[in-house]
């Protein structure tokens, strides 16, 4: 536990940005998992119905400081590459 005055601030604020990172993070993970579902089943164009969601939640996390914008981009290739070529 913090002595300071200023170190317990940090420590609130520090939780309130893991709480929002994570359910940033979380949102691009839910995303992926309904794509690997999809193309599991086969189903290639209700995986790539889902593209524009992965790319507003990856974007969204990067302009919130969760991932690094070119961990976003990153992201939207290779699963873009992997519905193309399913």
């Amino acid at each position: 536990m913090p002595n300071i005055r200023s170190a317990e601030k940090r420590l609130r604020q520090s939780e309130k940005r893991r709480i929002r990172n994570r359910a940033r993070k979380q949102a691009v993970k839910k995303v992926i998992k309904q794509i690997r579902i999809h193309l599991a089943a086969g189903e290639k164009e209700e995986a790539r119905a889902l593209i524009p969601q992965l790319a507003k939640a990856a974007d969204k996390a990067a302009k919130g400081h969760a991932f690094h914008k070119n961990k976003a981009s990153r992201i939207k290739s290779r699963w873009m590459r992997k519905i193309q070529s399913a």
